[in-house]
């Protein structure tokens, strides 16, 4: 391994440490473009990626309600053991025990007879009418455990991107069976596809897109550019830069590496010791490149440890509120969400940033458990619920940062590593392409859809969807566009843009229009 990689390299993909990245050609570039940009920062701007980490069936989240494409819908997921197809717009929820008048099915917890029909959305701009559909006019509903996201999409602070994945350019049905044009490398594969969404390349990329913006803009935050990228779910290539390096949080704000005696404790019954200590961690009369390197990343981030816990010892900080208990649609238990605790971290960051002086942020939390080839109605349920919950607590949070409302400086934005099949093997789906995506904040030109959502339905019994490969979407927007939206927000050239996504030459349009 390591005649092939460098000792930073062998840091950043075997310890996850984030130590010190070269100075490659791309980096200067990036580093130049960002003082320059940094010279006329005056206002305060975050992104917020919300990764679902295991590939959520986004084909149950947010899906086509007019009666050809719900006919389909139905159709396909009203099968197997445990049926996976939701009930439609209107029906009212089946109490436990009681038969459900639209499938004849017995009503148990976490199970869609109980949770009642879909949410009906209603998008501000017409969706326009794919091919091979009957419908004259397309409607929308959400998952029935999303009320809070309805809730936001309604009062227009929350946005769908409709059929986002990974592309190198557009791709039709008929070119990619031909394999006629260059497609993304291992679809399908968890791992590849979590790195495309985040660096644009496969398992092993160095970089990520939220790391390369942070090198372009992190001479906006003057002396404190290592609170530039803040993970509250650790270390993630999306966040790794050429000179940005990413700083952990747990999700009580502690620094993720303290030594004791930073804060004047003992060590060991001794008030000596924690000096000792952090001398022989941070020591760096050696010969050892590796300890070098591991003790400018612990001195780092010991250093930074006291800045931190003394700014979120503030009253502007303590005053953000923890997130209140969710319920368990599977057990009827309230219990604590795991999603909206770390997004408490990123609150408590983003009120601490103008003590920082910090003018541009890039934030990565995350929630795992969407890889449902089984059990799909238990685990999708509950963890659509911790979502729709955790965005209505950020939301309401940043409302109040310090007497201050935060929400158009912030942006929130969903990711993960593919949706999943239309078909149900049971109980559950497999592994996909493209899906819907939700963006959230202030600046959101919300309560709409954009990009093109796709004709549903697989290839049966004479009706061919041109949208479909198998039983996956061939996405109609590409991650890259997704991500050159929320950068131009974020104050990224167009120029800039080109450099950080390559592929995005490739695609008519750049700008989503989506905030």
């Amino acid at each position: 391994m390591t005649s092939h990689l460098d000792r930073r390299a062998f840091l950043r993909l075997g310890m996850g440490l984030g130590g010190l990245a070269t100075a490659t050609s791309f980096g200067l570039q990036l580093a130049a473009a960002g003082s320059a940009a940094g010279q006329s920062a005056t206002d305060y701007k975050a992104l917020v990626c919300i990764f679902l980490f295991g590939g959520n069936d986004a084909n149950n989240m947010v899906l086509p309600t007019d009666a050809d494409s719900w006919g389909r819908y139905f159709s396909a997921r009203n099968q197997g053991a445990d049926p996976i197809a939701l009930m439609p717009v209107g029906t009212p929820v089946t109490p436990v025990g009681q038969v459900n008048a639209v499938t004849g099915r017995t009503s148990a917890l976490g199970k869609p007879e109980n949770w009642g029909g879909v949410l009906s959305i209603a998008p501000k701009t017409a969706q326009p009418i794919p091919q091979n559909t009957n419908a004259t006019t397309r409607t929308f509903g959400l998952h029935p455990l999303m009320s809070e996201t309805k809730t936001l999409f309604d009062q227009g602070r929350l946005a769908v991107l409709a059929n986002v994945g990974t592309l190198i350019q557009p791709t039709t049905k008929a070119q990619y069976a031909a394999k006629s044009v260059p497609l993304p490398v291992s679809l399908f594969s968890h791992n590849d596809q979590q790195s495309t969404w985040q660096a644009g390349a496969t398992e092993g990329a160095r970089t990520g897109w939220g790391g390369r913006m942070g090198d372009l803009l992190m001479s906006m935050n003057g002396q404190n550019t290592i609170f530039t990228a803040i993970t509250a779910t650790g270390t993630a290539v999306f966040l790794s830069g050429q000179n940005v390096v990413q700083y952990p949080l747990s999700t009580n704000a502690a620094p993720a590496v303290t030594v004791s005696g930073t804060l004047g404790s003992s060590l060991f019954g001794s008030t000596q010791a924690p000096a000792a200590l952090k001398d022989i961690i941070t020591d760096t009369a050696t010969a050892s490149a590796l300890a070098n390197d591991y003790g400018a990343v612990v001195n780092r981030s010991v250093g930074a440890s006291s800045v931190v816990n003394e700014v979120f010892g503030r009253a502007v900080v303590t005053a953000v509120p923890s997130p209140p208990a969710y319920t368990n649609p599977s057990t009827g238990q309230s219990e604590t969400n795991s999603l909206a605790l770390q997004l408490r971290t990123v609150a408590r960051m983003i009120a601490a940033a103008p003590a920082f002086g910090l003018k541009r942020q890039v934030f990565m939390v995350s929630l795992g458990g969407w890889d449902s080839h089984d059990n799909q109605n238990r685990d999708q349920s509950n963890n659509l619920a911790k979502l729709s919950q955790a965005l209505s607590y950020f939301d309401s949070t940043l409302a109040n940062i310090g007497g201050v409302d935060m929400r158009s400086n912030v942006t929130a934005f969903t990711a993960s590593d593919f949706s999943r099949t239309y078909s149900t093997n049971g109980d559950g789906t497999d592994h996909a392409w493209g899906g819907p995506q939700l963006i959230m904040g202030g600046a959101v030109k919300g309560g709409d859809m954009y990009g093109l959502y796709p004709t549903v339905g697989m290839d049966i019994n004479g009706f061919s969807n041109p949208y479909m490969t198998g039983a996956a979407f061939i996405p109609t927007t590409s991650v890259d566009q997704y991500a050159a939206t929320l950068g131009s927000w974020f104050g990224v050239s167009s120029s800039d843009l080109g450099t950080i996504f390559p592929n995005l030459r490739n695609f008519n349009t750049t700008n989503l229009g989506f905030i």
